[in-house]
């Protein structure tokens, strides 16, 4: 199952397998899948909307996925049997919407947050038009970083051209990788390699002012699609941003309970390796529930970290006739780890039960 495919971290050197983690909106783990490492998440959606159909029947739920999911077929496939959805979509539709952008009627969600509802041409969806101060200005400098990096290096290239004897095509090529590496400045740039009467390379760039001011009026700016026609702006963003549940299941899955790296070399122990963690985070947001049930929030890893320094010393007596008696005891807690038990409603064992191996 180990492939070498697109990876979140950064590694393409590394084998990997993909997982699908199904939540419902309030986070708690419904199912999981296994995927080979090179299988995109695109290819994985009718497979996860038919298993959940199969193991808790085609009710009245809402699919919620981001950009990455999403393809034409894919919105077939949900539209096919009615299915309701709310989905992320590419940048590149903001365009279609850009008049929309000065426009009245935008509902504020939360300070900093705007989103207007906008119907598609075709009348059988929505589209949910967000606009968040926050990202805005993360979007802008990460912009300008680029920007500024792209920048500095045609300024030097343009200097190496003027200094040495290079030829077009490995300007060019050197071009190329320059904007593959700033690539989110690239399209602001029109950046042309001649040739001179020499036979040296020639370097010149131009910013294109037309494509910079719609950076700056679409930046902190997405674009959702729903087929749902009775809810609000504010219910719809509301509903999407749960992924965000999603998430930071993973985030939990990686870092929390250490579900990688993954040494296992048959596939159904890899299996057995994901299903081990799945439950683990099952038991933690079962945790999670009971701490906001007791008015502890709803993050336990702070609970996790309390209970971990309880220790358990084994007692150890010896007999007459030779045999040891063992028996592990339950240190008593402190202070603050009775009261979070108490809250809680958990009650320590005085011992617990060994095992000989």
């Amino acid at each position: 199952m180990a492939r070498r495919g697109y990876s979140r971290d950064h590694r393409p050197d590394c084998q990997q397998v993909c997982i699908a983690l199904v939540v419902s909106k309030e986070g708690m783990p419904l199912a999981h899948r296994v995927f080979a490492g090179n299988r995109s998440d695109v290819s994985t959606v009718e497979e996860i909307v038919e298993l959940i159909e199969q193991q808790y029947g085609a009710a009245d739920r809402i699919w919620v996925m981001d950009r990455g999911m999403v393809s034409e077929e894919n919105v077939a496939f949900l539209k096919a049997r009615d299915r309701r959805y709310i989905l992320g979509t590419p940048k590149s539709q903001l365009r279609r919407y850009e008049r929309h952008f000065g426009e009245e009627g935008w509902e504020t969600v939360r300070e900093g947050l705007e989103v207007k509802r906008c119907p598609s041409p075709e009348g059988e969806e929505t589209f949910l038009l967000c606009r968040s101060q926050e990202r805005r200005a993360k979007e802008e400098a990460m912009r300008a970083k680029f920007e500024e990096r792209l920048e500095e290096g045609l300024t030097k290239l343009a200097t190496a051209c003027e200094t040495r004897k290079l030829t077009p095509v490995h300007v060019a090529q050197r071009v190329g990788r320059l904007l593959g590496k700033n690539t989110r400045a690239e399209k602001l740039f029109a950046v042309a390699v001649r040739t001179q009467e020499d036979g040296r390379a020639a370097l010149s760039w131009k910013k294109q002012e037309e494509r910079r001011e719609w950076a700056r009026l679409s930046e902190g700016c997405y674009l959702l699609r729903t087929n749902i026609s009775d809810w609000s702006g504010e219910a719809l963003w509301r509903a999407y941003i749960q992924l965000t549940q999603a998430e930071a299941a993973f985030r939990i899955h990686k870092q929390d309970l250490s579900l990688r790296p993954l040494w296992h070399q048959k596939a159904d122990r890899v299996r057995a390796h994901i299903l081990v963690c799945f439950l683990a985070y099952v038991l933690w947001k079962a945790l999670g529930l009971l701490c906001a049930r007791a008015g502890l929030g709803d993050e336990p890893r702070l609970v996790f970290e309390e209970f971990a320094q309880i220790r358990t010393v084994d007692v150890v007596l010896p007999t007459k006739r030779g045999p040891e008696l063992r028996r592990r005891c339950v240190a008593q807690p402190t202070k603050h780890q009775a009261i979070l038990l108490q809250r809680l409603g958990m009650t320590l064992p005085t011992h617990l039960k060994t095992h000989e191996v």
